[in-house]
């Protein structure tokens, strides 16, 4: 059920009903930015916003469930019809002092709406009440862009991007994204003012590469950042790089996969004894702790398919295989050396079957020891590790020859 009580409905259907709403109280209202984008390239929108005449107050007098996220900006939610519809108030927008946000706004009409949005192609609008080609509303010809595949700013690039910096990096994710050329002037202006990146907040900066790195143009993505000299306000170093590992990930691949191969193509080895490349990714793109784990975990378990994996026995393959980050290091060896990858697999496939999968529940824990009547002490990791070991290659089969094991192992055995 949805927040109103009434049947689940799509998030497209919720803001048709918003539309209809603010018609008939005499508004004009209309699908606005990502979603006109997403439906005329033929994809399916995440979400559906829309774009009216009717002022944050009017917005919460018509409908029930509302919430501020921006009403200085004319910016609502409505969450009366399930899915939340973001509706904004037409506007036009003052100056840009801090290079992110507009230090003023006016309420204006759909024209001055759009005008003052990033690239044309998310400046149309759709009235889902119409059909055919009427129901585009194009007030800066950001049709004609999305026929020729281009991708363009809006009235002045330079004004475009003096605006909000991060738009540069906005203009790499669409073009890579959705297959666009970026138009002459608007690539220009965003070489000529690509060291303004750097005065962008890490965090921003990281999220719009995150973007990019978890969608398969993520190599396309990278060869942008390079060739619009955006790669040193990013990374803090240009460098060539062979795009090999990054274009060779499965389209699947986590955002973390895609780093590790981006860090890989942009000349590092595979290995990282002193996570130096890891502190830098962190520092250029305010990566979390949990990131920076991964990275940790993927790198070292891409090193030991590529180092040790041919010379470890079942227990230690079947450690590594279960172990975390080894989905990673997978997808980037797969990048490296596909042929290699293959191998791998099909060993953890066989892997799986053998005496209980990769990683079953041990048969001996601490309290087992304890119970046999042996001192807790530094030697118990040792002995567990071992007993596991012998669990995971068959050589224990049940609980009793596990202790058993254990107790030839703490009597100094074996």
């Amino acid at each position: 059920m949805s927040e109103s009580g009434s049947p689940p409905t799509t998030a497209r259907h919720a803001a048709e009903t918003v539309i209809h709403r603010l018609r008939e109280h005499g508004h004009t209202a209309y699908l606005a930015g990502g979603c006109v984008r997403d439906e005329l390239l033929g994809e399916e929108p995440k979400d559906y916003d829309v774009a009216t005449d009717a002022r944050p107050d009017a917005i919460r007098a018509m409908f029930k469930r509302t919430a501020e996220v921006g009403a200085a900006f004319g910016v609502m939610l409505v969450r009366e019809f399930g899915p939340i519809i973001e509706v904004a108030t037409f506007r036009a927008d003052g100056a840009y002092s801090d290079n992110r946000r507009p230090d003023s706004i006016e309420f204006s009409d759909a024209k001055r709406d759009a005008q003052r949005r990033d690239f044309t192609i998310n400046a149309l609008f759709i009235d889902p009440l119409e059909s055919g080609d009427d129901r585009v509303i194009d007030l800066v010809d950001g049709r004609r862009d999305l026929i020729a595949r281009t991708l363009r700013a809006v009235g002045d690039p330079e004004r475009r991007l003096a605006e909000d910096h991060l738009r540069a990096l906005r203009a790499v994710r669409f073009a890579a994204r959705y297959g666009l050329s970026i138009e002459a002037g608007t690539g220009e202006a965003i070489r000529r003012h690509a060291a303004d990146l750097k005065g962008v907040s890490r965090e921003r900066i990281g999220g719009e590469v995150r973007r990019m790195l978890a969608h398969p143009t993520r190599a396309r993505a990278c060869e942008l950042l390079h060739e619009l000299h955006l790669a040193r306000a990013v990374f803090g170093e240009v460098r060539d790089y062979d795009p090999g590992p990054v274009r060779g990930l499965a389209d699947g691949a986590s955002h973390v996969a895609a780093l590790m191969a981006l860090l890989i193509a942009r000349g590092h080895a595979v290995h990282d004894p002193s996570g130096e490349r890891i502190a830098k990714a962190r520092r250029s793109l305010l990566l979390s702790n949990e990131e920076r784990e991964a990275l940790r975990d993927g790198f070292a378990a891409l090193g030991g398919l590529v180092d040790r994996w041919d010379s470890l026995g079942e227990a230690g393959r079947k450690r590594l295989a279960s172990g975390p980050g080894f989905d990673d290091a997978m997808a980037v060896l797969w990048s490296l050396d596909g042929d290699r990858r293959d191998v791998v697999r099909g060993e953890v496939a066989r892997l799986e079957a053998r005496f209980g999968g990769l990683s079953p529940g041990a048969f001996v824990g601490g309290e087992d020891l304890i119970a046999m009547g042996l001192t807790p002490g530094p030697a118990f990791a040792t002995i567990l590790s071992s007993v596991y070991d012998a669990q995971l290659e068959g050589r224990v089969s049940d609980a009793e020859s596990a202790r058993s094991l254990a107790s030839e192992l703490a009597s100094g055995g074996g």
